[in-house]
């Protein structure tokens, strides 16, 4: 597909069908298509993707996109085969002919992208290759793997730094869903880059609904009951911990009437590429699994995501929960929350054979979690928060702390005991000092910094020290104190603070122990079908998805590489008898016309003659 100099918009409305760009990407696009490099946080679902693949097609050359896991690699590609893009390839899972077929069209220029591993792409005969040919872009995707802050830190990003000094006249572009401030900054640094080059687009997810439930002790009926009430025969993923709680959940989902699979390192290759690959081809399947599964899963109709074990970090839980709904209809993000399970990863981290600096970044960023969970304000606000973004106004009206009321206590006073304290050690110490300069505790450390002649020594006693560090993380989960994460934890006051120690602004936090008042965690509304259970409608769409089923099981990929749910409804809302009314939906491009326009159409028009006989 040749389309080396084309307008973007045409490109975006011709290759891809959509109508136009959304909020930052035109300005990413022009960006790297004149040359420049560009570092883009966008949430899951953002359109990350469509920022290095225009460039790729409208620049000469070939794009060269860097992702980490192979098995997903295929399903990128696939999905732009569908377009009409010469899409390929290149990692270990290629027989040694294929793979000299790919590297032929690389050299030749007879590709528009080029998926490739990092392991690979940092080796010196990838680099040669690349000289042969002509790189059209850099594209290094779940950047986020290149930081330690990061919570996915993979040690081969690191060379990729090699990679962009060898092509330096190639523009670089950097994409991830979930990097916070000092993630984002290492990026920069990393790859060469400075602020002008880094985009931020946001992090709201508007269409999911967070909901943290008390952990019961038979959390696995408490899932059962989530799924049957909410999600009842939609996709969903449910993420576990361990392999074992993995397998065992998977089960007792199975035997009551449940589709689940289970996926886990432990697996074999082979099965653990079946459940994915079915996971993608099904619907209303659940997959229950480790973090091992679904960084780069392109499914847009995942209705749920549920955490059954609090995950280690909230970049982990942002991404995990990013891939429900990326078709932007609504969709859950719920989590079983028990201290428990919290102190015992705790205990992990502090038993690791990792660096103390690393230890301590881990540690942070579980309290952040912790933070999250206990906050009795809106989910979505402290979300945003710890990814540096305000979120307008005190309530999102579509989580659990926003929709039903919560137990909590005045806490104004304590907040202002420990604002104080803050200040008056100076914003320079941790959790730990600061707790124990409240407590009145003679260490040599309160000692050293005469702090036991501060005003707010010792006035915290009544309280434990257990509870102040519960204070001090719902304080930092409201966005009134900051943690220096560069600073070892060094905990600072933000302007967010100033009315409550003036007097002029109440705190409230949740019961430690309390349960919200409501036992139930939502209402049916936010996950509920626009589509009726039955009538025209309901077996138009269905008779339609029957076709798309069909279609993928011919060419074997997923069904949404066909059309995803989104272009569905929008052919039973605007039901097109003509290939030019078809042309205009969402998602339907020069190609997908082509290729399936008749194929839908005779749906469409056999449904229109049908209801006129009627």
């Amino acid at each position: 597909m040749d389309l080396t100099g084309t307008d973007p918009q045409h490109v975006l409305q011709s290759v891809f069908g959509y109508e136009s760009f959304r909020l930052y990407q035109k300005p990413i696009i022009e960006r790297v298509i004149e040359g420049g490099d560009a570092t883009v946080v966008m949430p899951t679902g953002g359109g990350k993707s469509i920022c290095y693949q225009i460039p790729s097609l409208v620049r000469p050359g070939c794009g060269i996109i860097v992702s980490p896991l192979i098995s997903l690699m295929q399903d990128q590609v696939d999905a732009l085969q569908q377009l009409g893009v010469n899409a390929a390839v290149l990692n270990s899972s290629l027989s040694s002919e294929d793979r000299r077929a790919v590297e032929e069209q690389l050299t030749h220029g007879r590709l528009d992208l080029c998926y490739v591993a990092p392991e690979r792409a940092t080796r010196s005969r990838f680099k040669d290759m690349l000289r042969r040919g002509c790189p059209a872009v850099i594209a290094i995707d779940e950047a986020h793997c290149i930081s330690q802050w990061g919570h996915d830190f993979r040690p081969e990003y690191m060379a990729l730094a090699e990679l962009r000094e060898a092509f330096t006249r190639v523009p670089c572009i950097a994409v991830t869903a979930t990097a916070d401030p000092p993630t984002q900054q290492v990026i920069l640094d990393r790859l060469g880059m400075t602020d002008d080059d880094l985009f931020v687009a946001g992090f709201d997810r508007p269409n999911i609904r967070y909901v943290v439930e008390p952990k019961q002790k038979q959390s696995r009926k408490q899932l059962q009951q989530f799924i049957e009430q909410e999600h009842p025969d939609q996709n969903g993923i449910v993420y576990c911990l361990s392999r074992k709680s993995v397998e065992r959940t998977a089960s007792w989902l199975d035997e009551r009437g449940h589709h689940a699979l289970p996926y886990h390192a432990g697996l074999d290759g082979p099965t653990r590429e079946e459940h994915q690959q079915r996971f993608l081809r099904e619907d209303g399947l659940i997959v229950i699994a480790t973090v091992a599964f679904g960084m780069g899963i392109d499914k847009p109709d995942v209705r749920f995501v549920a955490h059954l074990d609090v995950p280690k970090t909230l970049e982990a839980y942002y991404q995990e929960t990013g891939r429900a709904g990326r078709d932007g209809r609504p969709a859950t993000a719920w989590m079983a929350y028990r201290r428990g399970d919290v102190v015992r990863m705790r205990q992990l981290i502090d038993d690791s054979a990792e660096n103390d600096e690393h230890r301590w970044t881990q540690r942070h960023k579980l309290n952040a979690l912790l933070g999250y969970c206990e906050a009795p304000d809106c989910r979505r606000k402290v979300l945003l928060n710890y990814f540096g973004e305000t979120m307008e106004g005190d309530t999102c009206g579509n989580c659990d702390n926003c929709r039903r009321e919560v137990d909590a206590w005045d806490g104004t006073e304590a907040a202002q005991k420990v604002l104080s304290c803050i200040a008056r050690t100076g914003q320079r110490f941790g959790s730990g000092h600061v707790t124990d300069v409240l407590l009145g505790k003679d260490t040599e450390k309160v000692r050293r910094h005469d702090h036991d002649e501060v005003s707010t020594y010792g006035i915290g006693s009544d309280r434990s020290k257990a509870e102040w560090r519960t204070v001090i993380r719902q304080l930092v989960a409201k966005g009134m104190i900051r943690v220096d994460v560069m600073g070892y934890g060094a905990l600072t006051l933000t302007e967010a603070c100033r009315p409550v120690l003036r007097g002029e602004e109440d705190v409230a936090f949740r019961e430690p122990r309390g349960q919200d008042r409501s036992s139930s965690s939502s209402t049916k509304t936010a996950s509920e079908d626009p589509l009726p259970e039955e009538g025209p409608e309901r077996d138009l769409f269905e008779a339609l998805r029957e076709r798309r089923q069909a279609l993928a099981r011919e060419q074997e990929v997923p069904p949404y590489v066909i059309f995803n749910d989104k272009t569905l409804r929008a052919m039973v809302e605007h039901r097109p008898q003509t290939p030019s009314e078809f042309r205009a939906l969402h998602g339907v491009g020069d190609v997908k016309l082509d290729r399936y326009g008749e194929t839908f159409l005779k749906i469409l028009q056999s449904f229109a003659e049908s209801e006129t006989r009627t």
